[in-house]
This record gives C-alpha cells, sequence and structure tokens, in this order.
C-alpha cells in the first residue's frame, strides 16, 4: 500500500513539472473544462437554491389541503372550455361542510382587492379575504395577538377584522389597533387581532391584507360570485378519501351524469410540486447538454496537448522504459498529467461558478450557499474528462518501442 502512494505522489510530481514547463499552454488547454465546470456549478447552485426557496413557499399552502374551485392551478391548454365553468359559489361550501365526513376542517374563501383606511391614513390595493373561523386551519395563518372571530360571530356577519402585519405599520405606526374601527371600500370594521408576519409568496406581500367574516364581505354576492372552498384532514392518509368525497358532493350539487366531465377543481399542493419538477427537470437536461459539450471540446483539447506531450517528451519515455518502467506506470503517468490538466480547470471552473452565482442569489435575496453535491458533480465531470482524454495519449506512449524511442530527435 505505502508503494502504491509513493507511485501516485511520482505521477503527480511529473504531472506538475509539464504543468510548470508549459503554463500558457496548460492553461488555454483548461480554458474548455473551466467554462464547463463554472456553468455546472453557477447553474446547479441557482436551481437548488430556487428549489429550497419554491419549498418553502409550497410548504405555506398545506400538504394536507385541498381547494375546490373553478380553475384547476395548472392550465397546459384547454382554457376557453375552462372558463365556461360554472363558479364554485355558498351553494357548494355550505354541501362540503354539511356533508363531507373526512374533512375536519372547511372554509370558503372569497378575495378582493379593496382600499383600506384609518382616520386620515389611507392603503390601496389590500387583499382583503372573506372566510370563517376554520381558515387559520385550512389556510396554516395565525394571529400574533389579539384573537380570531368566532363560529357564532362568522355566521351573524359580525363586522370586525384580523390585518395584516404591514396594515397594521402602514395605518397605525405605534398605536395598538385592537378595538379601533377601520374602513374597508367605506365600511366599518372593528379590529380584533393582528397575523404573524408572513412575508411574500412569490413575491406578494401576504402581510398587506385584512380577513373578515364571509358573511360580512360587502359589495359581494356570495351566490353569484365565486370562491374557493379550502378542506382540510387531520390525518394525511385521509387525504385521497376526502378528495374522491368532495368530488362526490359536488357531482351531486350539480347534477352531472356519469357520462359528464367534472366542472370544477380540485388542487392541491402536489400539483403545483409535480408542474415545478418537470419545469426544472428540463432545465437540468439543458444544463447537461451545455455542460457536456464545453466538457467535450475541453476534452479534445487536452487529448491534442498530450498526444503532443507524448511526441515531445519521446526520448524520455524510451529511457524510463530503459531503466525498467513497465507500460502500466507510463500509462499512469500521462494519464494523471491528463487528470491535474482537467483539475486545474476544474478547480478553476468551481471558484468561477460560486462567485458568478452569488449575484443572481444576492440579487433575488436567496440562500447563496453551494452544496456538497454540486462540488461533488464538478470534481466527478472533470475526473472523468481527464481519465477519458489522457486515455488515449496515454496507451500511446506505453506502445512506444524503446529503441526505437532513444533514436527519436
Amino acid at each position: 500500500m505505502m508503494f502504491f502512494w509513493v507511485q501516485m505522489g511520482e505521477y503527480l510530481n511529473f504531472a506538475w513539472e509539464a504543468l510548470k514547463a508549459n503554463k500558457v499552454r496548460s492553461f488555454l488547454t483548461t480554458l474548455g473544462i473551466l467554462i464547463g465546470v463554472a456553468t455546472i456549478i453557477l447553474i446547479f447552485t441557482l436551481i437548488q437554491s430556487i428549489n429550497t426557496y419554491v419549498e418553502g413557499e409550497f410548504s405555506d399552502i398545506g400538504a394536507t389541503s385541498v381547494y375546490v374551485s373553478k380553475f384547476p392551478w395548472v392550465i397546459t391548454d384547454n382554457y376557453f372550455e375552462l372558463r365556461n365553468r360554472p363558479p364554485v359559489t355558498i351553494k357548494e361550501y355550505d354541501a362540503l361542510a354539511e356533508l363531507s365526513t373526512y374533512a375536519k376542517w372547511v372554509s370558503p374563501n372569497i378575495q378582493s382587492m379593496r382600499t383600506v383606511e384609518y382616520k386620515n391614513n389611507s392603503l390601496e390595493r389590500v387583499l382583503t379575504v372573506g372566510c370563517n373561523d376554520q381558515y387559520p386551519e385550512t389556510n396554516n395563518v395565525a394571529t400574533e395577538y389579539g384573537r380570531w372571530f368566532t363560529t357564532v360571530e362568522s355566521n351573524n356577519a359580525r363586522y370586525i377584522c384580523i390585518i395584516g402585519y404591514t396594515v397594521r405599520e402602514e395605518l397605525f405606526d405605534k398605536e395598538d389597533p385592537l378595538g379601533k374601527r377601520i374602513k374597508i371600500n367605506g365600511y366599518p370594521y372593528k379590529v380584533i387581532g393582528v397575523m404573524e408576519k408572513k412575508g411574500s409568496f412569490f413575491g406578494f406581500n401576504m402581510d398587506n391584507q385584512v380577513i373578515l367574516p364571509y358573511t360580512a364581505f360587502r359589495g359581494y354576492s356570495l351566490h353569484r360570485r365565486g370562491l374557493t372552498v379550502a378542506m382540510k384532514v387531520d390525518d394525511a392518509t385521509y387525504l385521497d378519501d376526502m378528495k374522491e368525497e368532495a368530488r362526490g358532493i359536488l357531482r351531486k350539487v350539480r347534477k352531472l351524469s356519469p357520462k359528464e366531465e367534472d366542472n370544477f377543481a380540485i388542487n392541491q399542493q402536489d400539483m403545483l410540486t409535480n408542474f415545478y419538477n418537470q419545469i426544472t427537470g428540463t432545465s437540468y437536461l439543458v444544463i447537461l447538454i451545455v455542460a457536456a459539450i464545453s466538457l467535450l471540446v475541453g476534452g479534445i483539447g487536452i487529448m491534442n496537448i498530450m498526444l503532443v506531450s507524448v511526441t515531445e517528451r519521446t526520448k524520455e519515455i524510451g529511457i524510463r522504459k530503459a531503466v525498467g518502467a513497465t507500460r502500466s506506470q507510463i500509462m499512469l503517468q500521462f494519464i494523471w498529467e491528463a487528470i491535474a490538466i482537467s483539475m486545474l480547470g476544474g478547480v478553476l471552473g468551481m471558484i468561477l461558478g460560486v462567485v458568478l452565482s452569488q449575484i443572481p442569489l444576492n440579487l433575488m435575496n436567496l440562500d447563496a450557499s453551494v452544496s456538497f453535491t454540486t462540488v461533488f458533480i464538478g470534481f466527478g465531470f472533470t475526473t472523468l474528462v481527464g481519465v477519458i482524454s489522457g486515455s488515449y495519449p496515454a496507451m500511446k506512449a506505453s506502445k512506444l518501442d524503446p529503441i526505437e524511442a532513444l533514436r527519436y530527435e
């Protein structure tokens, strides 16, 4: 074992001396590898950071919730057919809330952009959500202080509301909002709670919203206008059962015959996750193609330079063979030299890729760390290119006749 590591040390030393002897040529040879590895590191890092961000955003939707609406969340075709569907209304919500045995929580969800006022302060385009007392469970929200409205308050259309962090900051500054009345499109609502800070969801400020009982949502016809119904189970194993049950209830309410297709959508988190994975899967394929082309060009460059090196060092090879070097030792010497050249480009490419990836990630406020997997892939590619591109020149060198090699000038 000790002899093996001594030999490896000698081969690396030979490779290092060869690189030093032809610095410019070695660097130019590594450019293809450098560009390929930098591309891999840059784009893999970007996609992994975006994946982490997207997974965090999707987690807010809730893995045990489904959302009944007119449109599916992912529309690939047939939009003009989908838009002719009837909207989901309060009739469907009432049926689901009454008849569903698997759903523990059911809430309607009415949304509109409204103007919110308090004294002389005004905030336009605030997301105003009408729901019931079960909305915190179905949509994973909670109050930071204050309270949520009760079932009785929801059923009796009380003019009360819970405001988001941004609304509190913009309208009340340092004043305690609890018990104060704000106007939503001119109608007064008493503030009974402030939501926990939610941040943004794909760029939309989730703290810029007001939540109130759907029965007190003025200016909105509950029986004609469309809404979304959120349903949630307390045990994920019943999620599919809840979906099928909801489907049956909706088909019965809408009097659809067995031959008719569903004219509603039951959406859940994995629909978005699967669609996103399809998109990123294509991105990964493009990355591999671009990187493979760059690495192929780099590998060809290394092979050409190694063939030149074998020709230039023919006499050296003859001397080594004359003093007892075996074919395998000659092969390993030149393969390690090719790997060293390739690794030089790989290391430089990794440094360049890491540096370049920080720029867009910092601009997008995303995690800018580089994973071990990405670095491992970069090293793996460069080692593989070095072995493949160095094999033919190394084999050619090992087959040289020592007598002919010693005569070479």
